[in-house]
């Protein structure tokens, strides 16, 4: 595993770095400020999009892009760096396109889509001119096991029908929303399999019967694209907005969540890197009891720690990257697993010290430090609670050590202790 940057990635780094401190930085104080009237600053996006496509940084996301297809197509191990860098301006991903949950919709769509479907959704998320948001979790419902989720697709003659609630339904409220793309029972019976009862379905947003019911804040933050609720009352669609086939629904989450988890995971570095540089800043600059911050050993220790666990969660990150490239992101999920629960932990620890550095300016929107640490807390829970990754990881840990019980030890136990234990 070499995991130094290609001569091509790094070519497209340099340009996608270029870009953001031309455009994307100067243009933050204003998004900041007509989201903070609560209108979604397509002022300032729409524009910035337009330039990176004409630059070619457009649907970096995606290694199955087609040559057809609008973008530019990276594997996962040459967006890493790019996405890091994206993820020092929490907003910054769209004027890319690559913003979730439209990456994962886009993925889907791309694999499992019918070409009517492709026509219809695929083609202009692809080139930006809608957005999307995914219908999964309940708000009635532990919902980090999918196969408690409720909301029912039911087969009605030439339709479906769907009834059902969801929230943390990520853009639904963006103004440039069209389409949700909703897990739900099509089979209701209770001997189905409970891994093959689910299916995603494609709902138009103006369809009769569905309904954004509110925005819910994060951590007291509200996101001018929305975490909404929304709720769908005998919502009908046709046969052929089917995505896959009935009951392929569990599968296409798990093909969904594999990229999208990953991509969060790069984009906190990115925020990590910022929180770092602004502590080192901040402990340079400010002085208390005669001397600067960066002289106390707690700060320095901060610091050191900081580094080494912004490196060794970058390191996990790109060889999970790299696996998903060789072997598909199916056989890379205990890293995915892996990566995700130690960048969501790693993004609060360091937010955490920078704010310490910042003292009382660290929890006011003076800075970005207050939004970034709760963004990793709301990670602890985004596409799956910690405790389910721990659990994924340990079964592997456990699978592999069942066939190697007392294999390992039998070559360290002293010889009188093993020969006073037989017989027994």
């Amino acid at each position: 595993m070499d995991f130094e940057y290609s001569p091509y990635t790094q070519e497209m780094l340099a340009r996608l770095q270029t870009f953001m401190e031309d455009h994307v930085l100067p243009a933050n104080r204003r998004f900041h400020e007509l989201a903070g009237q609560g209108a979604y600053p397509l002022e300032v996006v729409e524009p910035l999009k337009a330039k990176a496509f004409e630059a070619g940084l457009w649907n970096l996301f995606m290694p199955e892009l087609e040559d057809s297809d609008p973008g530019t197509r990276l594997s996962n191990l040459e967006y890493a760096p790019l996405a890091e860098a994206m993820g020092r301006v929490p907003w910054s991903p769209e004027v890319f396109n690559c913003n979730a949950p439209d990456t994962g919709n886009m993925e889907i769509l791309k694999r499992f889509g019918t070409p009517a479907q492709k026509k219809r959704w695929l083609e202009p998320l692809l080139t930006g001119e809608i957005r999307s948001f995914v219908g999964l979790t309940e708000p009635d419902a532990a919902s980090s096991d999918l196969t408690n989720l409720a909301t029912t697709i039911r087969r009605e003659g030439d339709e479906y029908v769907i009834n059902g609630r969801k929230w943390f339904s990520t853009g639904a409220k963006h103004p440039h929303a069209r389409l949700a793309i909703v897990f739900g029972v099509s089979d209701p019976s209770p001997e189905a399999d409970p891994h093959h009862k689910h299916s995603f379905i494609l709902v138009p947003m103006d369809t009769p019967g569905f309904e954004v019911v509110r925005d819910v804040p994060i951590m007291h933050h509200h996101a001018p694209e929305g975490h909404c609720e929304v709720v769908f009352r005998d919502v009908r669609v046709p046969l052929d907005a089917m995505l896959g086939q009935e009951g392929d629904g569990f599968m296409l989450a798990q093909a969904r969540l594999g990229p999208g988890r990953i991509h969060h995971c790069m984009r906190t570095i990115g925020q990590c890197e910022l929180a770092l540089e602004l502590m080192c800043e901040r402990a340079l600059e400010r002085r208390t009891f005669g001397k600067a911050l960066a002289d106390n050993a707690n700060i320095q220790d901060w610091i050191a720690q900081s580094r080494m666990e912004i490196d060794a969660a970058r390191l996990l990150m790109l060889q999970t990257a790299w696996k998903m490239d060789r072997d598909g992101a199916r056989a890379a999920r205990v890293d995915v697993s892996a990566i995700k629960v130690t960048a969501a932990r790693l993004q609060t620890q360091v937010v955490d010290r920078a704010i310490q550095v910042f003292g009382a300016a660290g929890i006011t929107p003076d800075t970005p430090l207050s939004y970034l640490w709760t963004w990793g807390r709301a990670m602890r829970f985004l596409d799956g609670p910690d405790e389910v990754h721990l659990k994924v990881i340990a079964r592997e840990e456990l699978k592999k050590a069942k066939g190697a019980v007392g294999r390992n030890l039998a070559h360290f136990v002293p010889p009188h202790i093993s020969a006073s234990n037989k017989g027994h």
